[in-house]
C-alpha cells in the first residue's frame, strides 16, 4: 500500500487533518472548558455604554422612536440603558450576519505580516468566548478592513454616513449602500441602523488599548511644553548641522571686507550686468564696420532724412561704382584670444574654450541692435 505515490499522499493528508483538528479544536476546548460563555448583558462595558448613549444624543428623534424614552430615575435609567444596549447588540449581530458583512470584513487579527501595527493586538481565544461569536465571525477574506478593533475608531456620525453612502467618505469604495437602515437620510437611522452601529462600536471595546489599538511612537516633546517651545524645536537645526547666516553679504565681525559666499555666482552677476548695458551709437557703428558684409540699418520711416543729405540717383550710382569694397582687417590687427582663467583646485569641470573677447562683445552689440 505504501509503495504507490497516491497512497502516501492520502495517508499524509489524513495525518495533517487529524493534527489540525486536535490543535485547533480539542486543545482550545480543553483549555477553556471552565471559562463560562458571556451573555450580551455581560458584554456591556463602560466604553460601549458611552457609544450607545452617544447615539441617543446624536439622533434623539430616531432613538426615542425605536428604543423608547429612558426613565427619569437614575437607577431605573441605568438598568434600562444596559438592557437596551444588550438588545441592540443581539439585533446588530443578526443584521451583520444577514447582510453578509462577514464576507468582506474579518474579525481576526493574525500574528503575521505586522497586522498588529495596522489593526491592533493579535486576537486571543478568550475574546470569542461569548454568545455573539456563535459562530465566530472570522470572515472569509478582507475586501474591507478588519473590524475586530473597530469600536471607538470613528464616531457614530461617520458610521451612519458610511452605511448610508460609503463613497461620501471613502472615494472609490466598493461597499454597497444600505439606505434601508435609514428613513430617507443618514441622520435618521431606524432600529436596524441603530443596532448595527451599536454592534460595530462594541467590537474591541473590551481591550485596554481602546480606542488606540495600533502601535505608535510617543512624541519626544514633554507633555507640558509651551507652543513657542514646540515651534522653536521644529525650527532648530539638526544635531551637527551648522546654522546658515542670515545675510551672506554682511561684512565680517572684525571689520574686514566681506568675501562673496560663491565666487562663481559673483562672476556670473558681473557678466549679466555687462551684457544688459546699453551700447552707444559709436560702438554700434564700429561693430558694423568690423564685420564685413554688414550694412547700416535704414532710418525709421517716420523720420525721413533732410533733402540736402539725400543724393540723386545718378550720384548714388557713381559713388557705388567708384568706392572700393571694404577689405577685411589685416591679420596683425586681429584681436588676440584672451587667456582662459586658471582652474580652481577641486573643480572637476573642463576649462572653458578660449574665445576672442572682441568678437564676443561685437556679437552681443549686434544682437541688441537687432
Amino acid at each position: 500500500m505504501l509503495e504507490s505515490k497516491g497512497s502516501v499522499l492520502v495517508i499524509a493528508g489524513l495525518f495533517f487533518f487529524a493534527l489540525a483538528f486536535v490543535s485547533n479544536a480539542l486543545v482550545p476546548a480543553m483549555m477553556y472548558k471552565d471559562l463560562p460563555e458571556k451573555t450580551a448583558e455581560q458584554l456591556v462595558t463602560a466604553n460601549l455604554r458611552y457609544q450607545f448613549e452617544d447615539l441617543a444624543r446624536r439622533f434623539p428623534a430616531s432613538f426615542e422612536k425605536h428604543m423608547g424614552k429612558p426613565p427619569e430615575d437614575a437607577a431605573a435609567r441605568e438598568k434600562w440603558l444596559n438592557e437596551k444596549c444588550a438588545e441592540s447588540l443581539r439585533i446588530g449581530r443578526k443584521v451583520y450576519v444577514g447582510e453578509a458583512c462577514w464576507h468582506c470584513h474579518s474579525q481576526f487579527v493574525r500574528p503575521v505580516s505586522n497586522e498588529s501595527r495596522r489593526w491592533g493586538p493579535v486576537s486571543e481565544s478568550w475574546e470569542y468566548q461569548n454568545e455573539l461569536q456563535r459562530p465566530v465571525m472570522f470572515g472569509t477574506r478582507r475586501v474591507g478592513p478588519d473590524l475586530s478593533r473597530e469600536g471607538g475608531r470613528r464616531s457614530n456620525d461617520w458610521q451612519a454616513a458610511h452605511l448610508f453612502k460609503p463613497t461620501l467618505l471613502s472615494d472609490g469604495s466598493v461597499m454597497p449602500e444600505y439606505p434601508w437602515f435609514f428613513e430617507g437620510a443618514p441622520d435618521k437611522p431606524n432600529l436596524r441602523g441603530l443596532a448595527l452601529m451599536t454592534y460595530l462600536q462594541w467590537l474591541g471595546s473590551w481591550l485596554e488599548s481602546y480606542p488606540y489599538y495600533e502601535e505608535y511612537t510617543a512624541s519626544s516633546l514633554p507633555a507640558d511644553a509651551a507652543p513657542s517651545e514646540v515651534a522653536a524645536a521644529g525650527d532648530a537645526p539638526a544635531a551637527g548641522e551648522a546654522a546658515a547666516p542670515a545675510n551672506p553679504a554682511e561684512p565680517a565681525a572684525d571689520g574686514g571686507a566681506a568675501e562673496p559666499a560663491n565666487p562663481d555666482a559673483a562672476a556670473d552677476t558681473e557678466k549679466k550686468e555687462a551684457s544688459n548695458a546699453q551700447p552707444t551709437d559709436a560702438e554700434l557703428e564700429a561693430a558694423k564696420v568690423a564685420i564685413p558684409g554688414t550694412k547700416p540699418a535704414p532710418p525709421p520711416t517716420g523720420d525721413p532724412q533732410p533733402a540736402e543729405s539725400q543724393p540723386s540717383p545718378t550720384e548714388s550710382k557713381a559713388t557705388e561704382n567708384t568706392n572700393p569694397p571694404i577689405d577685411p582687417a589685416p591679420e596683425s590687427e586681429t584681436p588676440q584670444a584672451s587667456t582662459p582663467p586658471a582652474a580652481v583646485e577641486g573643480d572637476e569641470r573642463p576649462p572653458a574654450p578660449a574665445l576672442p573677447e572682441a568678437l564676443f562683445r561685437t556679437a552681443s552689440l549686434l544682437m541688441q541692435a537687432i
